[in-house]
């Protein structure tokens, strides 16, 4: 059986996902992939602004941690631009290629979701190693998500709109989802002959 190693780049996974229009359901998705090989290591790279207002994700990496990935996070930059404007700098490149260049040698496979185009020269190393590379990302957003270099690099690419029916989340259910009431805040119901009743016995 393969063994496949998944390499995700958060923030850009969730631009070309959010372009197209729809969600990623991290449970299928793994699942995905583990129907294709032995998915040795799931890696989920993001950074994080310390700010109420992206806390957002925080739900969301903490169930990644709990379900089978390896999520990997560091304090984004705040700057000021030229312009006086508050500005976010971050990203993973570097965490990303390292773990992916020390797992090279116990995988057959190396999945990466990303466009960026900073990543053709990984693949290449990693190829130089015997290790097969595909990549995930789209060509169906305007402008595409993929770097061209990164495309004709990648021994297989995978489009996103390909994979949309296997891991996407169903809008539906999403909505359903919020719509619900969650457990911990049900009201239990009172067994028949407790508590209306011995208000009644009192009177």
């Amino acid at each position: 059986m393969e063994k496949i190693a998944l390499f995700i780049d958060g923030a850009n996974l969730y631009s070309a996902t959010k372009s197209l229009g729809f969600d990623i359901d991290y449970k299928r998705l793994l699942k995905e992939f583990q129907s294709r090989g032995y998915v040795l290591r799931a890696f989920y790279y993001t950074t994080l602004v310390e700010d109420t207002e992206y806390s957002s994700i925080r739900p969301l990496l903490d169930w990644l941690d709990y379900n089978g990935y390896s999520v990997v996070t560091k304090p984004a930059r705040e700057f000021t631009d030229n312009l006086g404007r508050r500005r976010i700098r971050g990203n993973m490149d570097i965490e990303l290629a390292v773990n992916a260049m020390e797992l090279a040698p116990h995988v057959d496979h190396i999945v990466i979701f990303s466009g960026d185009g900073d990543f053709r020269s990984l693949v290449e190393a990693i190829q130089r190693r015997g290790v097969r590379v595909s990549v995930v990302s789209s060509v169906h957003t305007q402008p595409p998500m993929i770097a061209d270099e990164l495309r004709r690099q990648a021994d297989v690419f995978i489009d996103l709109v390909d994979l949309q029916g296997r891991v996407g989340r169903d809008p539906a259910e999403r909505s359903n989802r919020l719509q619900e009431t969650p457990r911990f805040l049900e009201r239990r119901a009172a067994p028949s002959g407790s508590a209306d009743d011995d208000d009644e016995g009192d009177s």
